[in-house]
């Protein structure tokens, strides 16, 4: 079956949202969109709707004159195994003691390392991307360094690769918590996966608003491996949940955002502890005053 995409960017997020929501209205109907904020500094907000059909060009030109936005791109996708392509391409990455792999490469596990498994479809947060592979390496350097997290929560945690490796290394229980059901459903899976049920609960919230999460704090530790603008947006909720003289992960950053981060951190009570950049992103280890 043919798959078709059909992409576009605008200047800012209102106006991005409300372009996906009349997508969500063509014929004939998208079976998916999406709606995300560019991370190369731009300020541009990308839009594209998946279509197992092809699109109507000319509905999509009139949508985007609309709403202000660039003409669509409309492609046809070759049909291609998606997940035996990325189990050829995505090797285990080793991020201190932590070593994550998907389920091809479990013979590979080197003796002593901290093994995670995270399925090869699940691309983001296997430790590939540069956020997720500095937020572990600085779990690893806290944890050297003689730091004992007893109260964890990983908050816009994906596949919950962070809340895991957490829990491999201390033995309280770790929170794991996301915006999307979906995400919070991988999370879960991995989380059996890596037999870690009853170490690792994985909740759907909106930052920090959920009675558990909100029973829990202060945390010693939050990892946030998410975007500027909602990391920004997250500084003061941080401060109030993170305990004096405890640590903030966060990254989801570009290098040239990482500045303007800490500026906000900084004023909502939190010092810089470490920083790491890999290749274009930034990874800030932050402590609460």
């Amino acid at each position: 079956m043919p798959t078709f995409t059909a992409l576009t960017t605008l200047p800012d997020e209102a106006r991005a949202t409300a372009l996906g929501e009349d997508l969500e209205m063509l014929e004939p109907e998208p079976v998916g969109v999406g709606v995300f904020e560019l991370e190369d500094g731009s300020g541009l907000w990308e839009v594209g709707a998946y279509f197992t059909e092809t699109p109507d060009d000319i509905a999509l030109a009139l949508l985007a004159k609309a709403h202000g936005a660039a003409p669509f791109a409309v492609s046809e996708l070759p049909e291609i195994d998606w997940v035996a392509h990325v189990r050829r391409e995505l090797k285990p990455v080793e991020a201190g003691r932590f070593f994550v792999y998907g389920s091809h490469d479990a013979d590979k596990l080197p003796e002593g390392r901290i093994g995670l498994l995270i399925e090869a479809a699940m691309a983001f947060g296997t430790g590939h991307h540069g956020t997720t592979l500095g937020c572990l390496k600085a779990l690893d350097r806290l944890d050297t360094a003689g730091f004992q997290g007893r109260n964890v929560i990983d908050v816009g945690c994906g596949t919950a690769v962070l809340a895991m490796a957490a829990a491999r290394i201390w033995p309280d229980p770790v929170l794991a918590s996301d915006i999307d059901a979906v995400a919070v459903d991988v999370a879960d899976a991995n989380v059996i996966a890596n037999a870690l049920q009853g170490r690792v609960e994985c909740l759907e919230a909106v930052g920090f608003e959920h009675p558990t999460i909100v029973a829990r704090a202060p945390f010693d530790l939050v990892f946030a491996n998410i975007l500027k603008g909602p990391l920004i947006a997250l500084a003061p909720d941080m401060a109030r949940h993170t305990a004096p003289g405890g640590y903030a992960i966060l990254s989801g950053l570009l290098v040239t955002q990482a500045e303007v981060v800490l500026a906000a951190y900084t004023a909502a009570g939190f010092t810089l502890h470490h920083r790491e950049d890999i290749g274009e992103w930034s990874i800030l280890t932050l402590t609460r005053i």
